[in-house]
């Protein structure tokens, strides 16, 4: 008998090592049928709008066009795009195709054929009437609202995350511990500033690509470049309202996703098109699309109050972060919370702490997951406050960073000899500088 082989402690060659160094993987475009319709998106010149009318006699014309769905051809079951385990804590807010476009970019028809020429050309050949509605722009003055992102009463939240689409929020909350307001009342010193993290949007090497099928068991095959397929199962079984059973989902290798691919950017709009015709269908961004109609990172204002007494020990952080969400709420009620989950906890000798922060819609690009997934925004908010302590006090910021350090490994447990020579040279350290 052959004996086992032993892998633990050892260098195991990966399966596809010589395919990656030698040019030769395949990705999502390169293993698609060659007969797919090809798939592309009407998109909404304005940031919101009703749909009143839309004329597809011509572009149905073009010779080579296959089909073009609008809203009336779609399930009116609400979903939610975001890759999370079920049940969602992002809202139930998007339709595959709507009559209320939210923001510049947002679908409005799908048009499949044979050649992108003909696509391309029917595009162009459909007429929209729009009613053209005041947009919620600013982030600062959305929550609570005139204006509503989301009015419809098919709106729904899954989980208990503050969402309220009358009052234009996908999630708030607050998290506390002790009296904050009456602590800082007695620091010797507060910094009380806030810092604004712009959306970020990623790009990376593959754009967002699907191509779907249908297997001689009725299946919907949809092979997508994702990083979440499971997810894609359920979102896209739910989206179009079939069930489960009735989807299979497979990844190849993705050029990158940075968490952007954690959102079913694309996946439904070719799975309509094969399960209505039952052909092949692909759709690949363009650059272009990527950037203005998938995920970005969240754009955050982080208020952050810090106290600290004479010597600079910290004794309480408060942080109110507010959040755009933008037209939809993927991801908007996880990725706000690690924004201060993750950066409150770094400095644990507080008498006191205040998290608290309000994710609101407004009608621009979606966001979505991205490399830090919410604490990136946090962490810069709070590290700039200490560093700017550190400025109050004279200190350099390393130093007033290894205090806080000291004060918490001490008060848990023995202070060790490595411990010790950290303090010496902090105590150098603290010498006044020139």
């Amino acid at each position: 008998m052959e004996p086992k082989k032993k892998y633990v402690g050892t260098s195991v060659v990966k399966k596809d090592s010589k395919a990656l160094l030698s040019g030769k993987p395949l990705y999502t475009d390169d293993i698609a049928p060659k007969d797919c319709l090809i798939v592309k998106l009407l998109r909404s010149p304005h940031a919101h709008a009703w749909i009143e009318e839309i004329d597809l006699s011509r572009a149905l014309k073009v010779e080579g066009i296959e089909t073009i769905l609008t809203y009336k051809d779609c399930s009116q079951k609400r979903f939610t795009m975001a890759g999370q385990t079920f049940p969602e804590p992002s809202p139930y807010d998007r339709l595959i195709l709507d009559q209320r476009v939210r923001f510049v970019g947002d679908a409005v028809a799908i048009v499949a054929g044979e050649t992108e020429e003909a696509v391309d050309k029917a595009l162009c050949l459909i007429k929209v009437k729009y009613q053209v509605l005041e947009p919620v722009l600013d982030f600062h003055t959305a929550k609570d609202n005139k204006i509503l992102v989301h009015p419809e009463d098919s709106w729904k939240s899954l989980c208990p995350v503050g969402a309220d689409n009358k009052r234009n929020l996908c999630a708030s909350d607050e998290d506390s511990n002790g009296d904050v307001d009456a602590i800082l009342a007695g620091c010797a010193h507060v910094i009380d500033h806030t810092y604004h993290v712009k959306a970020n949007q990623q790009a990376m090497m593959e754009t967002f690509r699907t191509f779907t099928t249908m297997d001689a068991y009725g299946r919907l095959n949809v092979t997508s470049s994702t990083q979440i397929p499971f997810h894609v199962r359920r979102i896209v079984a739910h989206a179009l309202d079939i069930p489960k059973s009735k989807v299979r989902v497979l990844k190849p290798r993705i050029g990158g996703g940075f968490g952007a691919k954690q959102t079913v950017v694309t996946e439904v709009y070719p799975a309509l098109v094969t399960w209505k015709t039952g052909k092949p269908a692909k759709l690949i961004y363009t650059r272009y699309e990527s950037q203005i109609a998938s995920s970005p990172r969240h754009e955050m204002e982080v208020h952050v109050r810090l106290g600290a007494d004479e010597n600079g020990i910290f004794q309480a952080i408060d942080i109110y972060t507010l959040s755009n969400t933008g037209a939809f709420g993927e991801h908007g009620p996880t990725t706000v919370g690690l924004s201060g989950h993750k950066s409150i906890p770094l400095y644990s000798t507080t008498k006191a702490y205040r998290f608290a922060y309000d994710v609101v819609y407004t009608n621009t690009m979606s966001a979505g997951a991205y490399r830090g997934y919410g604490a990136t925004q946090g962490i810069f908010a709070l590290e700039s406050a200490v560093n700017e302590l550190a400025r109050e006090l004279h200190m350099d910021p390393t130093v007033l960073v290894r205090k806080i350090w000291y004060m918490r490994v001490t008060s848990c447990r023995p202070i060790t000899a490595k411990q010790q020579t950290a303090v010496r040279w902090t105590a150098v350290w603290q010498e006044p500088r020139n």
